[in-house]
């Protein structure tokens, strides 16, 4: 098999590029995706996200034990099906800070300010409330719809809007606007009631094409480096068969931030001493390589409801009543994802514009830990509650990825090091003191039946160990093909990576570091550009 272009993954980043790349006839383009169709009705349905974790259509990687999490070794859902996590995660929509971009361009990256991404952002986007938003900030016309919630939202969303007003944050109906900072409503990947992946907005559209050509259940081997040139790739299908396709011009690695890296180790793409551990024989050394891994983190303030959330949808005659709903009448709490509002906030001394992100929920995960999994609201109880999730935006801890073996079906090693560095710790505890106190504003007064989590709030110690116990990743891992010019980047600012002709990485593992908000919107955004300089177009 021969084609121009072979793109590895079809995730956020990859389904952009199979849809940029073959709307020109004359090129031939191979999508391989190691998961398989996105047929799986959760998938579609906004709330059911959470019934997608730990099934086929998800990695379910883990870390290794993390010392400064209590030891914990901590789930890692990514999404192993077209369209990636844009399959399988909670929708929200959101760019992260200006700065995030002035920065990249600050370190060397130049092409990468806030201005020079933002025609990527538009180019992808259909919002549908652009009447009421700024257009310099925001598109329609592109393939991906984004829309607040339409059909459905819940008293304690509003609550918690005019709770942290109260607490000194402004309120702000536009995150993706001029400005970050404040309060509202998330906007979402969502249309007609349905998760806008990017296989749904990108891949479908254009599946019809004849030279497009798509293939599931594709696990990449290696990718096949001759004199210093990708020239093809090497995957196991389904039927455990390896096959090889050649390509005339481009590989385009685009497995995201655990699996872009083991893919290079696996081709003899790392560090020498990473790769000589594993018998893989050395093509380039790249120490970079899976380094600079950050995430972001979130703990939990809960409290229980006098008024029926999405708790009590979970029960037997919860889920009948919602599901009827939403087939029948496309209402209703399964319309909407997990996710209702935000905030953004600075709440550490430093730099960074925007450090603490609240998400919130209107849903509780119960208040005993052995048996809490914010993962798995199966396990949720079934009266009303709602949860704000102080998450840690710009951590200082940095870990990395590695291999367990040069077997490509064996899972990376994963360590990110969390809360390795103070900072952090301090950043995510006065996270959780300022989320205490917007959870005991008055705006909740209604609607607050009794503080849950944490349930000892009489000491830092006591915060710091409740904060340790209910950590989980917001699933926004980065950084591990870093984009740069010091010795440990891994692309450059075309996204080519160094020393290796006619191979790209882009996805979410180039940012040289993490954005201050959740990292969908950004990957995608990487995809237009990436596809852009692919094509040579500036």
């Amino acid at each position: 098999m021969t084609f121009d272009y072979i793109i590895i993954g079809a995730g956020s980043a990859g389904c952009v590029l199979a849809n940029r790349l073959s709307a020109n006839p004359a090129v031939r383009v191979l999508l391989l995706e190691a998961g398989g169709p996105d047929k799986k009705l959760e998938i579609h349905i906004p709330a059911a996200y959470s019934k997608l974790n730990r099934t086929e259509v998800d990695w379910g990687f883990e870390t290794e034990s993390q010392p400064h999490v209590l030891g914990r070794k901590m789930y890692l859902p990514r999404g192993k099906v077209l369209g990636g996590s844009s399959s399988t995660n909670a929708m929200a929509y959101i760019r992260g800070n200006h700065e995030d971009y002035n920065e990249w361009a600050r370190l060397g990256n130049a092409g990468w300010s806030f201005a020079e991404v933002l025609p990527y952002f538009k180019k992808s986007e259909n919002n549908e409330q652009i009447d009421e938003l700024d257009a310099h900030y925001h598109g329609t016309g592109g393939p991906l719809n984004v829309t607040q919630a339409q059909r459905f939202r819940t008293p304690v969303a509003a609550a918690f809007v005019r709770a942290c007003v109260e607490q000194g944050i402004p309120q702000n109906n536009d995150f993706n606007g001029a400005n970050q900072a404040g309060t509202g409503l998330f906007q979402f990947t969502i249309k007609d009631q349905k998760r806008c992946s990017t296989a749904v907005a990108y891949l479908k559209p254009v599946l019809n094409r004849p030279n497009l050509t798509v293939l599931t259940h594709a696990l990449t081997k290696q990718i096949i480096i001759e004199n210093d040139r990708a020239v093809g790739v090497e995957f196991i299908t389904g039927k455990n068969k390896t096959e090889r396709a050649t390509a005339t011009k481009e590989v385009l690695l685009s497995a995201g931030s655990y699996n872009s890296p083991q893919i290079l180790m696996l081709s003899g793409v790392g560090d020498a001493d990473e790769l000589k551990r594993h018998g893989i024989a050395l093509k380039k050394h790249l120490p970079g390589v899976g380094k600079n891994l950050q995430d972001h983190l979130f703990s939990a303030v809960s409290c229980l409801s006098t008024v029926p959330t999405a708790n009590n949808s979970l029960s037997v005659m919860g889920q009948i009543k919602a599901l009827g709903q939403y087939l029948l009448l496309k209402k209703g709490p399964l319309t909407i994802s997990p996710l209702e509002a935000n905030a953004f906030l600075k709440i550490h001394t430093g730099p960074d514009p925007i450090d603490l992100q609240f998400h919130f929920a209107p849903v509780h995960g119960g208040g005993d830990y052995e048996k809490m999994d914010f993962y798995n609201p199966d396990v949720f109880p079934h009266t009303g509650g709602y949860t704000l999730l102080p998450t840690l935006l710009k951590p200082k801890s940095i870990g990395y990825v590695g291999l367990h073996s040069a077997n490509p079906t064996d899972a990376p090693l994963i360590d990110p090091r969390f809360l390795s560095h103070d900072d952090d710790v301090t950043t995510l505890l006065k996270g959780m003191k300022k989320g205490m106190e917007v959870m005991d504003s008055p705006a909740f007064d209604a609607y607050r039946k009794a503080n849950l989590l944490p349930p000892n709030r009489s000491s830092d110690d006591e915060l710091l160990l409740h904060t340790k116990k209910v950590l989980e990743t917001v699933y926004h891992p980065v950084g591990t093909c870093k984009m740069g010019n010091d010795e440990m980047a891994v692309v450059d600012n075309e996204l080519r990576v160094k020393g290796i002709e006619n191979l790209r990485v882009i996805d979410a593992s180039i940012m040289p570091r993490i954005i201050a908000g959740n990292t969908n919107a950004t990957s995608i955004m990487i995809g237009e550009k990436g596809a852009d300089l692919v094509l040579g177009k500036s």
